[in-house]
């Protein structure tokens, strides 16, 4: 019988607890692409029965962070590196568009929230919390793009920032290396200073720069960590 001491779980909260440990593990390369997520395992781990558990898969499967193969056991998503230069070139317009959008529309309200999460952002910086990073990260491109008043190119960024979370942290881990962090705050400073000037033009130039240093950096993180033996060429052309 239950233990009448242990306290008893909100209904749902099983679902989000498995959910959200098991997004927080895959984004932060705790569990590696290509794991494979066993529900009895899980359910064991996590002291809950199966369905909560298949539950969270489902919504992991949502975000397009795990698959379920043909024999129905289900994986951590791979990083599809063959497609990283057609991802990047979409989000290069889309990165552009939000950001251009922002300095011609926003208002000081936008700028106080930009500029908050871009405070936040620093702090995760700080700490070297790159899971918390990737999320600041996104919060700040995001007050970007909801100053742009346009909910469609919005949710195509959010979709976009939300698939490349796993590649920023390796981002992140090679900025680290080479303990060139600080540029990436400096590049945030920067696209918040081009909004509230309301300079389109250079707004668009800062978020090209920014896309084009997460490729560059990315690119380079695989080829000195994970591609030795293997020639760039193969990721296909740079965007």
């Amino acid at each position: 019988m239950r233990n009448e001491t242990e306290p008893k779980r909100v209904k749902g909260s099983g679902v989000r607890f498995a959910y959200e440990t098991l997004r927080d593990e895959i984004l932060s390369l705790h569990l590696q692409p290509g794991a494979v997520l066993d529900e009895t395992s899980l359910a064991e781990r996590f002291s809950m029965s199966r369905s909560p558990v298949r539950e969270a898969l489902i919504r992991l499967a949502g975000d397009e962070l795990v698959v379920t193969l043909s024999n129905r056991s289900t994986v951590v998503a791979p990083i599809d590196v063959q497609s990283f230069p057609k991802y990047v070139e979409a989000l290069d317009v889309a990165q552009r568009m939000n950001t251009r959008l922002a300095a011609e529309l926003r208002t000081d309200i936008d700028l106080k929230t930009i500029a908050r999460r871009q405070k936040e952002f620093v702090a995760t910086v700080q700490r070297g919390d790159h899971l918390a990073m990737s999320e600041a990260n996104k919060a700040f491109h995001m007050a970007i793009a909801h100053a742009g008043r346009n909910p469609y190119l919005a949710a195509f960024y959010e979709r976009l920032l939300n698939q490349g979370r796993r590649m920023l942290h390796l981002h992140f881990a090679y900025l680290e290396q080479g303990n060139e962090g600080v540029l990436l705050t400096d590049e945030h400073d920067e696209m918040l200073a081009a909004i509230r000037d309301r300079d389109v033009a250079r707004a668009d130039a800062l978020a090209h720069a920014h896309t084009r240093q997460f490729r560059d950096n990315f690119m380079s993180y695989l080829s000195k960590n994970y591609l030795q033996n293997a020639p760039l060429a193969s990721l296909g052309p740079a965007a």
